[in-house]
């Protein structure tokens, strides 16, 4: 590759033959590759897994943590743009790639939706529906907040955590004092770990992005949420291209076990009203928060029909993986169009849809059940080697005539009754 082919403000494309560098090897680069490769893209992926997912379909893999600046740096001279897979990247690291490469995605989105709290306010300075919500830094604000939100109510690590990791159900009042000493040994046992890597989460927050003027109580370590009775869950996977397009996957309905997301069924169970709505509340918040690539926005649903945003994802989501076979255009193919400034594609669904994890202790009888499986069932699996119970190992995308039909497909193969 010569200098020639990087990106520059005359040449705002970036055309198939370059090469996309990918900051995390897991699953959703692999897919992100596999649709790009389709189009004659060529990839280079940072993981320090040695066989990781998107490696194994990758042109170059560098071996490395995500807090090797110059592993990041080694990207950024191969890659004629650079995308990440996933949110929890260092920092210090996306801001050395924003630098010194073409990352339009930037930093300032990951800087927010790395923190709950941050995230939460500054949707909320948008005029976003979140759930309420307090920081909390010692114990006297987490009983205030307690005090003020009431139980049932939810703490969260405000960094980290995923599929249900780093988060307490609080219940009654006798749930503080255990509760928070788990929480705050954790967070304490984090900060020490970013201390002996040369750097706190503060820090790499504040460093991400200069001059930035951010509430000390936005970067609180801990989030107490209100429990929101929530009658279910959508998501909205939104696409926004680098010269402004976006375009709006059809809202897909969650079920979750264990807070892991178990089934996504589309179309969603909800009238054609409050569908509209969701996409419209998911696209301001794409627009407002400037958002190039994908980002997934997570919403409960109340009793009355209201709409809360629940969380953020600045990237591919679990809960956008039925577009894989559903759609005109898949999530992974519309992310490359938008990181590479092409036109997006239509989000046209093409069939009723039910997406279902594969999870580690779900991998043998699923092999057991292939040989007799239909082909409505589309299995995509990641390459990972070791099959640890809760791990993401897969998933099926079940196609049928309507989403009952699928529900129905997916009960009858046994793989994950209680």
């Amino acid at each position: 590759m010569t200098q020639d082919n990087k990106h520059t403000p005359h040449q705002p494309y970036i055309l198939p033959g370059q090469t996309i560098g990918i900051l995390g090897g897991g699953q959703l680069g692999r897919m992100i590759a596999l649709e790009g490769r389709k189009m004659g893209y060529r990839f280079a992926v940072l993981d320090p897994g040695p066989d990781s997912p998107t490696g194994q379909v990758a042109d170059t893999q560098l071996v490395a943590e995500f807090t090797d600046v110059a592993a990041a740096e080694k990207l950024a001279a191969i890659s004629d743009v650079i995308t990440y897979e996933f949110e929890n990247v260092d920092a210090q690291v996306a801001k050395t790639l924003e630098e010194q490469s073409y990352v339009p995605q930037g930093s300032e989105l990951l800087r927010i939706t790395q923190h709950r709290v941050l995230e939460k306010s500054t949707l909320q300075k948008h005029g976003i529906p979140v759930t309420p919500f307090a920081p909390v830094h010692t114990w006297d604000e987490f009983r205030a907040a307690i005090e003020a939100l009431g139980v049932p109510a939810v703490l969260k690590t405000s960094t980290g955590g995923y599929d249900g990791k780093g988060q307490w159900l609080l219940t009654a009042d006798s749930d503080l004092e255990s509760v928070w000493e788990q929480a705050s040994r954790l967070v304490q046992n984090a900060d020490a770990g970013a201390e002996t890597q040369g750097h706190t989460k503060a820090n790499a927050h504040a460093d991400s992005h200069a001059g930035a003027q951010t509430r000390a109580s936005d970067l609180a370590p801990l989030i107490v949420e209100k429990f929101v009775n929530f009658q279910r869950e959508v998501s909205a996977v939104v696409a926004r291209s680098v010269r402004g397009e976006v375009a709006i996957f059809p809202i897909a309905e969650n079920i979750h076990k264990d807070h892991i997301l178990h089934l996504s069924i589309v179309p969603a169970r909800i009238d054609a009203q409050l569908e509209q709505s969701a996409r419209d509340l998911a696209g301001k918040i794409a627009e407002a928060l400037n958002v190039i690539g994908l980002i997934a926005v997570e919403m409960f649903v109340t009793e009355d029909d209201g709409l809360y945003v629940n969380e953020l994802a600045p990237r591919p989501h679990n809960s956008g993986h039925y577009t894989y076979d559903a759609c005109m255009t898949s999530q992974f193919e519309q992310h490359v169009r938008a990181v590479c400034n092409l036109p997006l594609g239509p989000t046209t669904l093409l069939t009723p849809v039910v997406m279902v994890n594969v999870l580690g202790e779900h991998v043998s009888p699923l092999l057991e059940k292939m040989p007799s499986m239909p082909g409505n069932m589309k299995v995509h699996l990641y390459g990972k080697k070791e099959a640890k119970p809760k791990r993401k190992m897969g998933h099926i995308n079940v196609l049928a005539g309507n989403v009952d039909s699928a529900l129905e497909e997916i009960a009858s193969l046994g793989i994950w009754s209680e």
